[in-house]
């Protein structure tokens, strides 16, 4: 594994993941001029827009004006329908540079910047969507950082935001990491993309076993057919104890790709 692999790893089994810089070392997969220096670069950078906030904020209300005002207003960090198809929406230092990004990652710039403030923040995931809320659950006040920071009001997405818990920093992590096996899904020449978003999805302490029968097709599919068929052997043992015939047809799959050297 690379240095930042292995940084990912450790960071995300330690006793309080770091989110910004669990996002950082997954943002260095994808851009090989993300070194030291620049993950320092980018923790300073938050660091900074948090010594931006005015002082005496008190009540949920207040923190969320304060952050709207700065990062939506001020600074203009907010997402287009554009920002869906680029990989750098994904990437927090590319975020924090071009202030676009997708609603999670904005979201992170939002979490982190308040965090570093003192605020009562927390994100939340709502189905196809990421938001940020201040305060404890009876007196949340529920923020959009991809809209700018827009108060999510009284609507549905409110409603459904108010039955949700605060996400945990590995399942934000493993969410940034499925947008982009998304994306990569979407676009068969990023197969390499996927890979990487696929090896760092199992390094969480906790994450889907049907990882590894993707990761084992994946292979397949890019031409590593020895790699891929022992990748599905592995996983058929894996299931076997509880379900003897996926396991039996997973081993099928072995077969069909190792069939595919001659």
């Amino acid at each position: 594994m690379s240095a930042f692999r292995d940084a990912f790893a450790e960071e995300a089994r330690s006793e309080r993941p770091d989110l910004s810089l669990l996002c950082l070392y997954l943002a260095a997969e994808a851009d090989p001029g993300l070194d030291q220096r620049a993950v320092d670069g980018a923790q300073i950078e938050l660091d900074r827009l948090a010594g931006l906030l005015p002082y005496g904020r008190r009540t949920p209300r207040a923190w969320a004006a304060a952050l709207t005002d700065l990062l939506g207003g001020q600074l203009g960090f907010h997402g287009t329908p554009a920002d869906y198809g680029r990989l750098s929406s994904s990437l927090l230092h590319r975020v924090l540079q071009r202030r676009r990004g997708l609603p999670i990652l904005l979201s992170v710039v939002w979490l982190e910047v308040a965090r570093r403030a003192g605020a009562p923040v927390y994100g939340l995931g709502l189905p196809g969507h990421f938001v940020v809320g201040f305060g404890d659950p009876e007196e949340r006040v529920t923020v959009d950082p991809f809209a700018g920071g827009a108060s999510l009001g009284a609507g549905p997405a409110e409603s459904a935001a108010e039955e949700l818990e605060p996400a945990r920093t590995l399942d934000i992590v493993l969410r940034i990491l499925n947008n982009i096996r998304a994306w990569a899904a979407a676009r068969p020449e990023q197969s390499a993309v996927a890979l990487w978003a696929l090896d760092l999805s199992l390094l969480l302490p906790s994450r889907p076993a049907e990882l590894r029968y993707e990761r084992a097709r994946l292979l397949v599919d890019r031409g590593e057919f020895r790699a891929g068929a022992a990748e599905l052997e592995a996983y058929a043992d894996m299931v076997e104890a509880v379900d003897g015939g996926a396991a039996g047809r997973i081993r099928g799959e072995a077969r069909a790709a190792l069939a595919l050297l001659n």
